[in-house]
């Protein structure tokens, strides 16, 4: 798992502008609703990145506790809680190594943040922190890119971002199911562009073992969605979205 964004923090808000995270948010509620999750309860937003979509579940009336392992990201999100007035509790920690005070009712990893991690057994890590960390009767709802969805859109294609603060060159490159990202940053300084490099990981996993692994753990499944909808996740699927919930 990368340690940092790094400079990629800085224009992560803005590579990322096309993500309505309101919608997200309210994404995540209905699901909440439909599994019988404790709404306005406590919410770990994992891997939380700049803070946008832990804003939007605090204004759906969740208390929030969000995890992440950039101290860049933070930062970008602590800015954005003190321009905004929110009561967000922001963690610097590793996933894999999840320490809270106490549990929490629901826990929302979102935007293939758990494709981050190295390899399964990391995964099968994160679950177990996340069951440890969780209410009995409590939900946990990640989303995760398919092995489809790195074969075959994110594959050995190259993104090109262009904005007023930075031009970006994306380039995947894909082995298996793990897509290497090389991203160069072109910041416009005065009459020259300053250059940028940063790479990592994303791997996905077939279905099956995530969802056996989730049950070895001790998570009952609720439901395997298509990204943004609540229609069974298909073959061709680019993100699937789990629902699961620890015994009470």
């Amino acid at each position: 798992m990368i340690k940092s964004y790094g400079v990629f923090a800085e224009f992560y808000d803005v590579l990322t502008a096309n993500i309505d995270y309101k919608k997200r948010a309210l994404y995540f509620d209905e699901l909440i609703k439909r599994h019988d999750g404790k709404q306005g309860g406590l919410l770990l937003d994992l891997a939380c990145g700049t803070g946008s979509l832990s804003e939007e579940l605090d204004n759906l009336g969740y208390d929030i506790i969000a995890v992440d392992n950039s101290p860049e990201m933070l930062g970008i999100a602590m800015n954005k809680k003190i321009e905004h007035q929110k009561n967000i509790q922001y963690v610097c920690q590793d996933m894999r190594e999840l320490d809270l005070f106490g549990n929490a009712d629901i826990t929302v990893c979102a935007l293939d943040s758990l494709n981050h991690l190295k390899n399964f057994k990391d995964l099968c890590t994160v679950f177990r922190k996340v069951f440890m960390f969780t209410e009995p009767g409590g939900l946990f709802l990640f989303d995760i890119n398919t092995e489809y969805k790195h074969k075959t859109v994110l594959g050995e294609h190259t993104f090109i971002y262009d904005a007023d603060e930075v031009y970006c060159v994306w380039q995947n490159s894909c082995q298996n199911s793990t897509v290497n990202i090389d991203l160069d940053f072109f910041v416009p300084e005065n009459d020259k562009y300053l250059r940028y490099s940063e790479s990592f990981q994303e791997t996905a996993y077939p279905l099956g073992d995530v969802e056996s692994a989730l049950i070895d753990t001790g998570f009952e499944i609720l439901g395997i969605y298509d990204d943004d909808s609540f229609e069974p996740v298909r073959l061709n699927s680019e993100r699937a979205v789990f629902a699961v919930r620890k015994g009470v």
